[in-house]
This record gives structure tokens, C-alpha cells and sequence, in this order.
């Protein structure tokens, strides 16, 4: 059985609302999950005092997070990035790969 750690969608159209739910791989997207690990809200949010930078929403639970990672869980690519804010993983980086001195590496000529 292959468990996976991923977002199922809710809300209305043109405002998403996330639940962090483990489910298994094969089942769909918004099928019931073994559990809810905690929600997203990707809308951003004003802050609390009204200065400052606007706040996505994330709510998780972490140690049933760790736990279902400790028994084998793969997270899916969102999933995996949320993951990795609250610190719980490391952050994938998907740029090209740079040397020591922070310059580009070459591809392959063919």
C-alpha cells in the first residue's frame, strides 16, 4: 500500500481552500484520505496588525506529519513545499546546478 501526503482541493470556484490529507496513491484527488493532517489557504491574507507582507494560511499537525513520513509516506510535489516551510523537510531546488563560486554549470555538448 503506497501512501502519499497531498493537497485535496475545497472551496469555491476562484478561492481554493486545502486540506493536507494522506491518502493512498491510487485513489482520486478529493476521495475520503486515512487522515487530515492539517489545511492550506493559498489566498493571501493581510496581517494581524495591518503592517507587513501578506500571510498564506497553514495549519498542520506535525507530529502526525512526521509520523506518517517516519512510516513511508511520499509527499507530492506541493505538499513537499509546504512540508519544507513549516520545516519538517528539506527544500527541493530546482535550478540549475552551480559551482562553489556560485557560477552555472555547462550542460552536456552534443
Amino acid at each position: 500500500m503506497v501512501l502519499k501526503i497531498r493537497l485535496a482541493r475545497f472551496g469555491k470556484r476562484n478561492s481554493p481552500f486545502y486540506n493536507i490529507v494522506v491518502a493512498q496513491a491510487r485513489t482520486a484527488r478529493n476521495s475520503k484520505p486515512l487522515e487530515v493532517l492539517g489545511t492550506y489557504d493559498p489566498i493571501p491574507k493581510p496581517p494581524p496588525s495591518g503592517e507587513g507582507k501578506p500571510i498564506k494560511d497553514i495549519k498542520l499537525d506535525t507530529s502526525r506529519a512526521k509520523y506518517w513520513l517516519g512510516v513511508g509516506a511520499q509527499p507530492s510535489e506541493p505538499a513537499w513545499r509546504l512540508l519544507s516551510m513549516v520545516g519538517l523537510l528539506e527544500p527541493k531546488y530546482h535550478g540549475p546546478p552551480r559551482t562553489e563560486e556560485g557560477e552555472k554549470v555547462e550542460g552536456r555538448v552534443r
